[in-house]
């Protein structure tokens, strides 16, 4: 894969993204595979929805997207869909124990 700088078309910049969008995927699978795991150490429904931690982890990610020099807005509602369908799952897992 190019460089940003080193691409020298359109095609190339568009490898370039589906090969990270597929990288960005599987580290989800990844990340999804750790949600299921929890399960089994949660005690409670109220464990599985966590909403302290559901916020520390929104905070943390802002403060991770604008080192990053992203847009903080746009990385916590990412972030917030994305692990509200992950708890979602994380319930049927931690039900169907």
């Amino acid at each position: 894969m190019k460089t940003p700088e080193a691409c020298e078309n359109m095609a190339d910049i568009r490898m370039a993204i589906d090969t990270i969008d597929q990288e960005v995927v599987q580290l989800l699978g990844r990340r999804f595979n750790y949600v299921k795991a929890a399960a089994k150490f949660k005690t409670s429904e109220a464990a599985v929805q966590a909403p302290e931690r559901f916020k520390a982890m929104l905070a943390q990610r802002r403060e991770w997207a604008m080192a990053a020099g992203l847009n903080a807005d746009a990385i916590e509602k990412m972030y917030s869909d994305l692990v509200k369908h992950f708890i979602e799952e994380e319930m049927k897992h931690w039900q169907a124990r």
